[in-house]
């Protein structure tokens, strides 16, 4: 085998774990990327729930009553939505 060759075949070997390398990293960002996302969703829903609550219950004067409804009302809704989140990441 030539010296020529060699590097060749060297630099081969060199580019396939690289490439290797990279699609593990991009993997592992794009699963913390999709954690971060499912998370988000829920806890944006259960906040929208809770501020909506304590509006209503501040003009109704229904303390604390539709806080803790629309706090209940947030969490099925986030759920909901990372479940739709979840089944669409699978596709």
């Amino acid at each position: 085998m030539s010296k020529d060759q060699f590097k060749t075949r060297l630099q081969i070997a060199k580019d396939k774990i690289l490439k290797k390398e990279l699609s593990n990293k991009n993997q592992n960002s794009s699963s913390i990327g999709a954690a971060f996302k499912l998370s988000t969703e829920l806890v944006a829903a259960v906040a929208v729930g809770t501020i909506i609550g304590f509006i209503l219950d501040k003009t109704f004067g229904t303390k604390p009553w539709l806080i803790i409804i629309f706090f209940f009302v947030g969490v099925v809704a986030g759920i909901i939505n990372v479940v739709k989140s979840a089944k669409n990441m699978q596709k």
